[in-house]
């Protein structure tokens, strides 16, 4: 009989009043290999009145408290990391170590959030006016949720529920219903760090939870990565309820290659940012952007390197590239090639036909190249989240910062360059929200923050760094005086007050 996950209400696994379910595949094979129920409504209620109930006592919790328990918590993430990652690799299809690497950008985010009582320290000033004093204080927003994506089971909800926490709110995560059951291990580990019950809750579901959460009156602050419609309808729709909301959306992440650029050096970096993780990353490279004369001689290298890459399940020793997550996305990436045929773009290596002995059901598919292809092609214009890499040609750094300022898109980009000058340009030009100069996937580290430009987000501010810390607190100014008691006005002011 097939296990069904169940959710996290009150520091403890409790079933779902749901009877709706759905299905945990692995991609690797097609099979069921568990259920997860798709909350109701009132499923959704239970989780945020638990953590309503929670969030006084830890609202008042010194941040030394919190941030002690944060440690000990990125201590178990440390401990069951491979744990984790074996999840990952089950239900989203990743190989080990890419998983494993997820895990470990994510617990650089517990990491940052136990440096919390630093991290809430306000502003002060003296004597603003005479005799009067002014300071700032960071406080908790209350209940926050957050809605995260299949393809990082673990390091999304780690950008968003150890922040949110250190800094004193109360938490309902509802990871993607194809990926539950990292969160679910999470929430249990940070239990054992001490986390007192009903501060961390995790739900399960499809659109009704998510429509249920956005509309909830008791969730103060809403975060959320995937694609950009689904974040555009997030941040519309939870604005319009009185959330505070951050939503990152999609990308189409351009790399331009400049002529003077090491090219074996930027192939490497190109095939393992364009086809790492099957292409189901929003930072991976899916655009390349050849400048001058390079592209023949850069294209012919992706092409080798990238017909050798070892593709099969996850967990086999010397894979680099794993499934897709399901059956119906690799069929939708299969379409997006055949358009790219249809529209004219040069097909310098075809993925659609790839299968692997002994998962004939599994969810796979090749390394996919395109060359010659133009802005107007499906295969540019759309987010594919597979592994389809596009060559475009620039007949300039000029062009080139053009076309990556006229995509809608505005996540990741990267420069492959020995020229300072035109990498310091590039850097000051392009309408991206995450650059990187002869580093493929420019991912910030934990202490920085991780966000795009234009429609890869809505809302003003990204996620962990101190941007997450801002996200998730409010700040409020006190103005301070102490007269001494012959100081005290003896009227009523009815005068602008100045200092």
């Amino acid at each position: 009989m097939t296990d069904t996950v169940s959710l996290w209400i009150d520091g403890k696994k409790t079933a779902a009043r749901s009877a709706r379910a759905g299905d945990v595949t692995n991609p690797a094979t097609g099979a069921v290999i568990r259920k997860v129920p798709l909350c109701n409504a009132a499923d959704i209620d239970a989780a945020v009145q638990s953590a309503k109930r929670a969030f006084p006592e830890w609202r008042e919790a010194t941040p030394l408290r919190r941030a002690r328990v944060l440690a000990r918590f990125r201590e178990l993430l440390e401990s069951h990391r491979s744990e984790l990652a074996q999840l990952i690799t089950e239900e989203h299809g990743k190989t080990l170590p890419d998983a494993a690497g997820s895990v470990q950008r994510g617990l650089e985010v517990a990491e940052f959030a136990s440096g919390v009582p630093h991290l809430l320290k306000g502003e002060h000033a003296e004597d603003v006016g005479r005799g009067i004093d002014c300071h700032s204080m960071l406080q908790p927003l209350g209940v926050c949720a957050g809605i995260t994506p299949f393809n990082f089971p673990a390091m999304v909800p780690l950008w968003m529920f150890p922040v949110a926490i250190a800094c004193g709110n109360s938490f309902v995560l509802k990871p993607s219903e194809k990926v539950p059951s990292a969160s679910m291990l999470m929430a249990e580990l940070f239990k054992q760090a001490g986390l007192p019950d009903g501060v961390l809750n995790v739900v399960h579901g499809d659109k009704d939870a998510v429509d249920a959460i956005l509309a909830h009156p008791d969730i103060a602050a809403l975060s959320f990565v995937g694609s950009t419609p689904i974040a555009r309808y997030i941040y519309e729709t939870a604005a319009k309820n009185g959330k505070r909301v951050q939503a990152l959306g999609g990308a189409k992440n351009h790399a331009v290659v400049l002529p003077d650029a090491d090219l074996e050096f930027t192939a490497d970096a190109l095939v393992g940012a364009g086809y790492g993780s099957a292409g189901e990353r929003c930072m991976a490279v899916s655009a390349v952007v050849a400048v001058g004369d390079v592209g023949d001689r850069l294209v012919a290298r992706i092409r080798d390197k990238a017909a050798k890459l070892p593709v099969g399940p996850g967990d086999r020793a010397g894979v680099e590239m794993g499934p897709l997550i399901t059956r119906a996305h690799r069929d939708k990436v299969r379409g997006y090639v055949d358009a790219g045929v249809e529209q004219g773009a040069k097909l310098v290596l075809d993925g659609r036909a790839f299968e692997v002995s002994g998962h004939a059901d599994g969810h796979f598919i090749g390394p996919t190249l395109f060359d010659d292809v133009k802005p107007d092609m499906t295969i540019y214009r759309d987010e594919i989240f597979g592994p389809v890499l596009s060559v475009l040609r620039a007949g300039s750094l000029d062009d080139a910062i053009a076309l990556v300022n006229a995509n809608p898109y505005g996540n990741g980009t990267a420069i492959f360059t020995r020229s300072g000058a035109a990498a310091r340009r590039f850097q000051n030009e392009v309408q991206v929200g995450m650059v990187g100069i002869n580093v493929p996937i420019p991912v910030p580290m934990a202490f920085f923050s991780f966000g795009g430009w234009k429609q890869s987000l809505f809302g003003d501010l990204h996620v962990h760094g101190m941007e997450g810390v801002y996200f998730y607190t409010r700040r409020k100014v006190v103005t301070t005086r102490w007269p001494a008691e012959a100081e005290q006005p003896k009227v009523s002011s009815m005068v602008m007050p100045t200092h």
